[in-house]
């Protein structure tokens, strides 16, 4: 099946400068219908009115961490229970790893990634484009 790329995509960071680089490279890889939240609260009230094709997240953030907000939509939300959801984080520790995909993560990127990375990672869960 063709990847839409024109579905939702939401990008969750508290770094302006990151959600900009994540939004550019979104674009070049041809997808344009992106939203942005500046913490997994934010982030939990945007799915709550919107629903998203992808959820890309950045991990530590406050006062809702990437992973609480990971855990919160999959807990509480039929329509997110299934929804391809990227991890970002600096930090590559095992036990990060291991805690986002017992919290039902999709895939997981380490920064600093390129588009090439942000690509492949999403291939992985949507599927080829």
């Amino acid at each position: 099946m063709a990847v839409d790329k024109n579905m939702k995509i939401l990008i969750v960071d508290d770094y302006k400068t990151m959600l900009r680089i994540i939004s550019n490279l979104l674009k070049q890889l041809g997808f344009s219908n992106v939203d942005e939240a500046a913490d997994g609260s934010e982030a939990f009230g945007k799915v709550k009115q919107e629903t998203y094709g992808l959820i890309i997240s950045d991990w530590n953030m406050e006062p809702m961490t990437g992973l609480d907000f990971l855990k919160k939509i999959r807990e509480s939300d039929d329509v997110y229970k299934d929804t391809p959801f990227i991890m970002i984080t600096a930090e590559s520790k095992t036990e990060n790893v291991i805690a986002a995909k017992q919290a039902g993560v999709n895939n997981y990127i380490v920064k600093p990634f390129n588009a090439e990375t942000l690509k492949n990672k999403m291939v992985a869960v949507l599927g080829s484009f």
